[in-house]
């Protein structure tokens, strides 16, 4: 049987680039392997695919009962299909905490550490096979990187992920900053999108205190694309809530140039949220929060309702 490698639903291009890594080097172990996708990824995913030299996985919506299956970048039920339960998990890759509540079949191979970036991780795992990874392959290595890195300037980044990326770079004749620049005018190019598809397009699912919160992160070189679209975001924001079954939605423009993030404010209930959560003083329907730039470490952990 198949293996079928996916990440979390909303794709971006660690869950787009990781997935096909993956399953490239379970191919070279001798293993049928195929990536997948659980949604259709940003606009910066797709360009590093073309980028590299990659058809974009196909999409699926579900797995069937005693699929065998790799999870990477999530191991949160919530961001994976609804039957993942009943599939064949064999191994899990991941950078986030671990959330619970999947179940397997039987002993797993599951590797989760505190880097900024999966792909970081199958670097390590693979070994001397990491010597034998083509260019495309190293191209979607240090695309992940980057972009889970915004180029170093996350608070995420460790040691590990900058000396990978880097040496990434000199293999493939690649300036990290000029090629950094190539991904993030990608990812800034949303004119294509709704309102309703950008608040979907890079978010995640949390609870707090029972409140059900949609998380949305919009990471961006040009910030004014976006916000310029900020009442029509405003009055999105309740209304994909009820279609999602979420109490509130969150949306951070993170301007990676100047390292902050606008927060919108839609409602009372979000202006709390803003005020608890970062100390913020909010008098409008958005506010300015230097220095955060991610979900992961500085926007999740400290949500207070």
């Amino acid at each position: 049987m198949t293996t079928l490698v996916f990440g979390h639903k909303a794709p971006d291009t660690d869950s787009t680039g990781s997935p096909l890594i993956w399953a490239w080097y379970l191919g070279q172990r001798g293993e049928t392997a195929e990536a997948r996708l659980l949604g259709t990824p940003n606009t910066e995913a797709s360009f590093v695919a073309e980028r590299w030299g990659f058809e974009l996985p196909q999409i699926i919506d579900d797995v069937e009962e005693g699929q065998k299956v790799v999870l990477v970048d999530t191991n949160n039920p919530a961001e994976l299909p609804a039957s993942i339960n009943k599939a064949d998990i064999l191994a899990i890759i991941d950078h986030h905490k671990l959330f619970g509540g999947l179940e397997t079949k039987g002993p797993i191979d599951i590797t989760i550490k505190p880097v900024a970036c999966t792909a970081t991780i199958m670097h390590e795992l693979m070994g001397h096979v990491a010597t034998e990874m083509p260019e495309g392959i190293k191209g979607l290595m240090l695309s992940c990187i980057l972009s889970d890195t915004l180029e170093f300037r996350s608070p995420t980044t460790t040691p590990a992920d900058k000396a990978l990326a880097e040496r990434l770079a000199a293999d493939l004749g690649v300036d990290i900053s000029d090629y950094a620049s190539e991904m993030f005018a990608a990812k800034s190019d949303v004119s294509a999108f709704s309102e309703a598809e950008l608040l979907r397009m890079d978010s995640k699912e949390t609870t707090v205190e029972g409140k059900k919160l949609r998380v949305s992160v919009l990471e961006t070189t040009s910030p004014e694309q976006v916000l310029s679209r900020k009442a029509a975001l405003l009055e999105a924001m309740p209304k994909v809530a009820a279609e999602d079954g979420a109490d509130e939605v969150l949306l951070f423009v993170v301007d990676i140039l100047k390292e902050e993030a606008t927060m919108l404010i839609p409602n009372d209930a979000v202006k709390a949220i803003a005020e608890k959560s970062f100390g913020a003083t909010v008098s409008g329907d958005s506010v300015v929060l230097p220095g955060v730039m991610s979900r992961k470490k500085q926007i999740i952990p400290v949500l207070k309702v």
